[in-house]
């Protein structure tokens, strides 16, 4: 299956992010990675700013989806609290090691700096926030929109605690899912 130039250019600037972070982000160093002429990328890309951003967004567009189709085949074989804190562990897993996750933080880092950039961030962590809701209303927590962004953050704070230690094995996921499930459950509206 080949990629249009544009799927190039966006593979090759998370790439870039993920080993090199934003600052590698140029021009040429990002035509030269994905193959194309500088004219092919100023022609998709005229800013920084719209490349940092799509990257961001079709960053997350894929995650999103890789992540929604695992929930829903959980959610088809039957979601309990013990074995979807074990199946986000596995998850994680998939993603803990690589460029990737680290480009998906540096994005999100660098969307603190930068107002366009910030916007695509923003619609990111919704985004999380809703997948994260739909996996609590499937377990059947109460209110699974107030518990939503604890879940969210959860998972970030251990990303980057992953990232900081060199740790790829997402030991310890499960367990604080467990936690705030437990945690969700015992607590009313």
């Amino acid at each position: 299956m080949s990629s249009t130039p544009r799927d190039r250019i966006l593979h090759a600037t998370l790439r870039l992010i993920g080993e090199q972070g934003v600052g590698a982000v140029t021009n040429r160093a990002v035509a030269r990675s994905a193959g194309v002429s500088l004219g092919s990328l100023t022609y998709h890309f005229p800013s920084q700013t719209d490349l940092l951003r799509e990257t961001l967004q079709t960053f997350v567009d894929a995650e999103i989806e890789r992540i929604t189709a695992h929930v829903t085949r959980l959610r088809e074989a039957g979601l309990d609290p013990d074995r979807a804190a074990d199946e986000v562990e596995k998850a994680i897993i998939d993603f803990a090691d690589g460029p990737a996750q680290i480009a998906n933080l540096e994005l999100h880092l660098h969307a603190a700096r930068d107002a366009d950039v910030r916007t695509t961030a923003v619609r990111s962590v919704e985004a999380y926030d809703r997948l994260a809701t739909a996996v609590l209303a499937a377990l059947e927590i109460p209110d699974p929109e107030r518990h939503a962004p604890a879940v969210v953050a959860m998972l970030y704070g251990l990303a980057v605690r992953r990232l900081a230690t060199g740790d790829t094995s997402a030991a310890g996921t499960a367990d604080a899912f467990r936690t705030l499930l437990r945690g969700a459950l015992d607590t009313g509206p």
